[in-house]
């Protein structure tokens, strides 16, 4: 993946993946494809998280730092 993707995108496109997997959509042959790339966009969303969260943390010790 050479291109950044925002959570934003990663979250749109895992939410087109399991409609289009829920209206059977998707054939067999592409299904292994989808469920590989759901698995990539998962971890950019979880990494993304983690690394705001630390940022939160970091920030709110700085404000107050107890």
């Amino acid at each position: 993946m050479g291109t950044k993707i925002t959570y934003t995108e990663a979250f749109t496109e895992l939410q087109e993946i399991v409609v289009e997997m829920e209206n059977a959509e998707i054939g067999i042959d592409e299904l292994d494809a989808k469920v590989k790339r759901a698995s990539a966009l998962l971890k950019i969303c979880r990494e993304k998280l983690y690394k705001t969260e630390q940022n939160v943390l970091e920030t709110l010790k700085a404000i107050d730092p107890q």
